[in-house]
């Protein structure tokens, strides 16, 4: 029989129940949200069997908070991580429950960690980081400055970059070049293509008329997400930029690029392809809040005094 894997174990047949609804709930997903999703089913999985515990039969609330404690305490997982980790786990739950395994969520009452989120980090590069960038990428090769591009000046996710392939880009709509692609939740979308892109893209295919349009500089193969990282590192880098940079913040030098612009929120959401507006609003609000901060007036205020 030929082997499959499950939660990231190689199997030659699902043996347990646990297994069972774990495939069950990964069905429910697909490309790197079930890559993802299996990430997290794995540790719990493997916390399990290391204190002989069963993940689904008899599991208690009790155990899975011990598990978040592992998570916390001898992984050293940031608060985010964890709180990551155990959404995962409570939709497994969730869905053991649906599926009649069990018969209440063990996980429905799990302390979740507090995450706070500073919105200021949420702005990525400013306008002249990301044309600095911009330039390097040109300057670099092809297919660096499509890489750029797609997530620069589109805002496109790193993995939606790096799934574009030639074909995906050659429909004329409305007058306009257009890239079809098939975004995050399996969400079709159709972007227009402004004419530096379009040129950037044009010259990453070369002759090329069909096939991944991404190659990386050494080997010739597709571009994925690490060596797609490791090309944003290498060109801010090279642009000067001291501070840590991923694709994803590309995604968001977009989002405050086109609100700096003034695009209006509602374009910017459907832009982003953000389903929920708050999302955007989010960085509307990191724009300014420097600007705006009373430390300014504060300071002001008691310049006659001091």
């Amino acid at each position: 029989m030929q082997k499959t894997t499950l939660i990231g174990v190689p199997k030659t047949r699902i043996t347990t129940t646990a297994e069972l609804a774990a495939a069950g709930y990964l069905a429910r997903y697909r490309g790197s949200t079930r890559e993802t999703y299996k990430v997290s089913l794995k540790l719990l999985f493997n916390w399990c069997a290391g204190i002989g515990a069963d993940p689904l039969e008899g599991m208690r609330r009790p155990v899975l908070e011990l598990f978040a404690r592992h998570l916390e305490e001898e992984r050293h997982n940031s608060p985010a991580t964890v709180a990551h980790h155990l959404s995962i786990v409570r939709g497994y739950y969730s869905f053991a429950e649906i599926d009649g395994y069990i018969e209440r969520s063990p996980a429905a009452h799990i302390r979740m960690p507090r995450v706070f989120i500073d919105e200021s980090r949420a702005m990525g590069l400013d306008r002249m980081e990301l044309g600095a960038v911009i330039q390097c990428a040109r300057a670099s090769s092809p297919s660096d400055n499509a890489l750029i591009a797609l997530m620069g000046m589109l805002g496109l996710r790193v993995s939606e970059a790096c799934a574009v392939r030639i074909e995906d880009y050659q429909d004329i709509e409305r007058g306009h070049r257009v890239l079809r692609l098939v975004g995050k939740g399996g969400k079709p979308a159709t972007i227009p293509l402004p004419v530096p892109v379009l040129r950037a893209l044009d010259a990453a295919a070369g002759e090329r008329a069909s096939g991944p349009l991404l190659l990386r500089n050494k080997g010739g193969g597709p571009v994925n997400r690490k060596s797609a990282a490791l090309t944003v590192q290498r060109l801010c880098r090279k642009a000067g930029i001291k501070k840590n940079v991923t694709p994803h913040g590309l995604r968001h030098s977009f989002v405050t690029a086109a609100l700096d612009a003034g695009v209006p929120l509602r374009d910017v959401q459907i832009a982003a392809r953000h389903s929920d507006p708050r999302i955007t609003a989010r960085y509307d609000r990191a724009r300014h809040n420097h600007d705006r901060h009373a430390s300014h007036v504060v300071a002001a205020f008691l310049a006659g005094a001091a």
